[in-house]
């Protein structure tokens, strides 16, 4: 990092652990784990803390995405926080605009916003023992005793590498930006990709525009959404009865953990279940026997994110439908040219081409000791220690960092977990009146070597397919063992597995 010759590095003085004071903590990003970081430490008495947030409001991931048909595929029952369980909402899955309504509503009622720089990226983070020294992307700087990356997972949107996508002359746009001011009623739709987010965009406005062309690379399998809307009664009778807002909460974690996870990591009853139910619901729902074809994976269920969506196959065998299997050759500026030749005319270009999963808290530059720089580390293969912590960069900590449980679960439960954890780290930390925690690199290399040699074990590895849990290893990117067991590491901290710096 480039100083001016003026500046002088700021210093806390005795490490905070040692002197008394409250620990000054940065949490980088305003989301639900960045919402849950702010919570979870003021809950446990940390009140010197400041976030970063890089747009103006809360919300992450929920606030960027803002496309027609956004709903989460896990219940609302449980994507919720347990310290802010909500009675009415309106939806079993809800859409997205209830949930970035829920996660300002907490961040307000949880005095949050308050204590959020909005506007303002962390541009630099370097360690000098025992304190990080973070600059925004103004030129702020700042002096902190920790750093909490609450960055989130699908942040960095993917633009897809296609020759002459700049010089298509109608609207254009990513899902994750999506271009509100565009009317689509009546237009010629293009849209790349048959992802989650796809196919619900796909399902949402098919029946509006004149023609909807829909360019797929590799099929996915779809279940049927369950979707039903609360009654008012139903959710007045569970705002009266607060625990059975809890016993929903931890019905519908036993419910998504048992079926989909556990088909995952290993259940193969489970995996043959989800199996005939994707295959039935694409039976059901696709008449035409040559675009069912098109429409059939030839991996099981689960090998990706399974996408819970019941629009989409009646969308796209609507008569206004075009199911694209042929490779893009270009894309020019009346509309996408294939590899067999033929020109799809289109008005308005989609890209629904997913994100950068292996970012986290980069592009910003993260120095831990001795000079480690993150992402030449990490280059393109993300690890951590528990998803939580890495060797060499001490008192620098993630919430839904690289290796922890991602796939059809409630990452606010596993955001909450992970920042008990935390907590009990700055609890130690305070006991035994420690400078630094950094993971040690032998338990990173026989915590990761584990997973490695379990992954194997996973229908993400022997399904038959690749997704964007792959990473530049070859390896998906997550859990491989029942997400309860991680959760339940969360609260059994093994300090052995730490430097602990006095």
């Amino acid at each position: 990092m480039t100083e001016p010759n003026a500046y002088k590095r700021p210093t806390l003085g005795t490490p905070w652990a040692q002197s008394g004071r409250q620990p000054r903590i940065a949490i980088v990003g305003a989301g639900m784990s960045g919402i849950a970081a702010v919570v979870k430490l003021q809950k446990a008495g940390y009140t010197d803390v400041t976030v970063y947030e890089k747009t103006e409001k809360v919300g992450g991931t929920w606030r960027e995405n803002t496309y027609p048909g956004l709903s989460c595929d896990v219940p609302s029952r449980w994507y919720s926080f347990y310290f802010a369980l909500k009675a009415d909402w309106a939806h079993r899955y809800s859409y997205g605009a209830d949930i970035q309504a829920y996660l300002e509503q907490v961040a307000t009622d949880f005095n949050v916003t308050e204590k959020v720089i909005f506007n303002t990226a962390v541009a630099e983070l370097t360690y000098d023992a025992p304190c990080w020294h973070l600059v925004t992307s103004d030129g702020t700087q700042e002096i902190f005793d920790v750093v909490i990356s609450a960055t989130g997972i699908l942040h960095q949107p993917n633009y897809p590498d296609i020759n002459g996508l700049d010089r298509f002359r109608g609207a254009c746009f990513h899902t994750a930006r999506w271009d509100h001011s565009t009317k689509l009623k009546g237009q010629r739709v293009g849209i790349i990709g048959t992802g989650s987010t796809a196919c619900q965009i796909v399902g949402a406005i098919t029946d509006q525009v004149s023609e909807m062309h829909v360019f797929q690379r590799t099929p996915h399998w779809l279940s049927p959404l369950p979707q039903i809307a609360y009654s008012l009664g139903w959710n007045r009778l569970l705002s009266a009865f607060p625990f059975m807002q809890r016993l929903a909460y931890h019905y519908y974690c036993k419910l998504m953990v048992n079926t989909f996870s556990a088909a995952t990591v290993g259940n193969k009853f489970m995996q043959r279940i989800i199996n005939r139910t994707c295959v039935k619901n694409l039976k059901d729902n696709v008449p035409d026997p040559s675009l069912r074809a098109r429409l059939t994976p030839t991996y099981d269920a689960t090998c990706k994110r399974l996408i819970f969506c019941s629009d989409f196959y009646p969308a796209i065998s609507r008569s206004n439908a075009r199911l694209i299997t042929d490779g893009i050759a270009q894309v020019e500026a009346e509309g996408i040219r294939t590899v067999d030749g033929k020109l799809h005319e289109l008005d308005t270009l989609i890209l629904a081409t997913g994100f950068n999963a292996a970012a986290f808290i980069l592009p910003a530059r993260v120095t831990g000791e001795d000079g480690a720089d993150l992402e030449t580390q990490w280059d393109g293969a993300p690890r951590a220690h528990r998803a939580v912590a890495l060797p060499g960069f001490p008192n620098f900590w993630m919430v839904e960092g690289p290796t922890g449980p991602v796939g059809n679960l409630s990452l606010i439960a596993i955001s909450e977990h992970q920042m008990d954890y935390i907590v009990g780290m700055l609890d130690h930390m305070k006991t035994e009146g420690l400078a630094a925690i950094a993971a040690k690199q032998s338990a990173y290399d026989n915590y990761n070597a584990a997973m490695r040699e379990a992954i194997k074990n996973t229908t993400w590895a022997t399904g038959g397919c690749t997704s964007w849990y792959f990473d530049k290893s070859g390896v998906p990117n997550l859990y491989p063992w029942n997400p309860l067991q991680y959760l339940k590491s969360m609260h059994n901290p093994d300090y052995s597995e730490y430097h602990l710096v006095k």
